[in-house]
């Protein structure tokens, strides 16, 4: 699809043709149906109420293939040595560099255990690190990030750790990006970490836009003379002093409106809203996106693109497993960082293949967007956040994931969370998951738009989120095909949570344990269907469907 628009009968002859496709894994247990919710998306797929479009989601538009580009080098051509006891950091790190001052390339990794004793930094386009293979590639990582870098607090105050839910010890983000970042670190002025900077003031205007509706593929500028086609701009839209931005985000109407948003110092801290996004073609004043607008630009939220920080593209992770030294699990936001993989500042990112063995945190996108995380696993003792989204990360795919039960009982005082998304992050997709422990982790902060989809999870984790991050969804956040195994609610069933948003396909839940109470008053125009089902609803799985209609 190249410019966006789907014909009606490319819509309902793609809706015919998943909705009776065969359904593949997990034998059925009941007669397949069609929801109504579906034929309806089909109808108004840019601007459903309930359902997001996130057929484009992902690194280059949820292509299936990750770019390849020529092997450079060989870690052993730079000293690397597969004895379990070298410390291999410095030689990686060196070959990584010497990739991203020829423009880019392959390092490969051969089988074997290479000691890192220092963290792994990919910092250049169109590079990148891929092992033999997550079962034959093994990086040992022996210290973690408060070693490496120091300790890193809040910037909303208080003892936490921010490793507690930020950097990787294998961390793709831009040289200079994250150069700023580990500076501000260690002279404890804790930064935002995001498109703008430490201090959100790294950005100027490249232009004003005109009103546009959310979905609509092509806006109107006031001047386009810094603009073409293939750059990458930020989207920025401020709130107004009644906040009518946060309510639009939250599906607008009564109960939007009469929510207390001022008191919400963290939440409002996320905003002005930043949706990085490429443009695909410039005509005249008219600008053509990659992806469909996901708000509407109203003049009293100043809708303008402007400049960012220089974006991490094209790199990747591949083929390996980062094993972090066992250690306890830490106190609860009192993370060292023994974290996993990280993308910072990245779009049109990926990593596949990889597994996180012992970590604190397992993989991250940290204002992140458009980046892919296929066949990624957690495993070992445990973790705080297996998978993280925050910062206004936009467009990401997380598909093929598991997260393994811990092999070592929780210690006291430890949290495990799940699958997270918060900060006002939207139209992120989470496609077919095992999840042996964990919830579905919206963890305030308003997200909106995302999609879980075709999971099986234990549901035993607990979500978190300061209670001055606002509610914990916003609008059309759906779940579809969803299988618990333990039967609890929470997280899971979300008609009566989230607003304008949608479950389908769901087996019966009962509430225990963590139970919420809606943060909108009156109708939440949430819609459930094909309850107490389990893989009965057709299509199977909302992404891939969605996928198909987009080609």
């Amino acid at each position: 699809m190249s410019n966006g628009h789907l014909g009606r009968r490319t819509l309902l002859t793609g809706a015919t043709a998943v909705a009776l496709g065969a359904a593949t894994g997990t034998a059925i247990a009941a007669p397949t149906e069609v929801p109504s919710l579906w034929r309806e998306f089909t109808r108004t797929p840019f601007t459903h109420p309930q359902i997001p479009y996130v057929g484009r989601a992902g690194h280059r538009a949820g292509s299936r293939r990750f770019p390849r580009p020529r092997t450079l080098a060989d870690v052993t051509d730079y000293g690397a040595v597969p004895d379990g006891t070298t410390d291999c950091a410095p030689a990686i790190n060196r070959a990584l560099a010497a990739a991203g001052r020829a423009g880019g390339g392959t390092v490969t990794i051969p089988p074997g255990t290479f000691r890192i004793d220092d963290l792994i930094r990919i910092a250049d386009p169109n590079v990148v690190l891929r092992g033999a293979g997550s079962g034959r590639t093994t990086l040992y990582a022996t210290k973690n990030l408060t070693e490496l870098i120091g300790v890193y607090g809040s910037r909303y105050g208080g003892d936490k750790s921010s490793w507690s839910w930020a950097g990787g010890l294998i961390w793709l983000a831009p040289r200079a990006r994250w150069d700023s970042l580990v500076a501000a670190i260690r002279s404890k002025a804790w930064p935002f970490e995001g498109w703008t900077g430490n201090r959100r003031d790294e950005w100027t205007t490249l232009t004003t836009i005109e009103p546009a509706r959310q979905g609509s593929w092509t806006v109107t500028v006031t001047d386009a003379d810094h603009l073409a086609p293939g750059q990458l701009v930020l989207l920025r839209l401020a709130d107004d002093p009644a906040h009518t931005l946060l309510q639009h985000m939250a599906g607008g109407g009564p109960g939007p409106a009469a929510y207390s948003w001022a008191d919400k110092t963290k939440l409002t801290s996320y905003v002005p809203y930043e949706w990085p996004v490429r443009i695909t073609r410039v005509h005249g004043r008219r600008i053509t996106l990659e992806r469909p607008l996901p708000l509407d630009l109203r003049p009293e939220w100043d809708p303008r693109l402007t400049t960012h920080v220089q974006e991490l593209t094209g790199s990747g992770v591949a083929g390996l497993t980062l094993e972090a030294v066992e250690t306890p699990q830490s106190p609860h936001l009192l993370d060292k960082g023994y974290n996993g993989v990280v993308l910072q500042c990245a779009y049109d990112c990926f990593v596949d293949d990889v597994t996180v063995r012992h970590v604190d945190n397992g993989f991250g996108l940290v204002a992140a967007s458009a980046c892919t995380l296929r066949r990624t696993r957690v495993a070992g003792r445990g973790s705080h956040h297996p998978y993280f989204c925050r910062e206004g990360s936009h467009d990401n795919l997380i598909e093929d994931f598991t997260i393994e039960q811990r092999t070592v009982p929780a210690p006291a005082g430890t949290q495990l969370h799940g699958i997270n998304v918060e900060g006002l992050s939207s139209h992120n997709v989470w496609s077919r998951g095992a999840m042996e422990m964990g919830t579905f982790d919206s963890h305030r902060g308003l997200p909106f738009a995302d999609v879980r989809t075709d999971i099986t999870v234990n549901n035993d984790g607990r979500h978190g989120g300061d209670a001055s991050a606002g509610p914990l969804f916003g609008a059309r956040f759906t779940h579809w095909n969803i299988r618990v195994t333990n039967g609890r609610a929470g997280l899971m069933k979300i008609d009566g949570l989230a607003p304008y948003s949608a479950t389908v396909g769901l087996n019966e839940v009962r509430e225990f344990d963590q139970t919420d109470v809606p943060d909108f008053t009156g109708d939440l125009h949430s819609r459930l269907e094909l309850y107490g089902t389990t893989d009965a609803v057709r299509p199977r799985n909302l992404y891939d469907a969605q996928r198909e209609l987009s080609r």
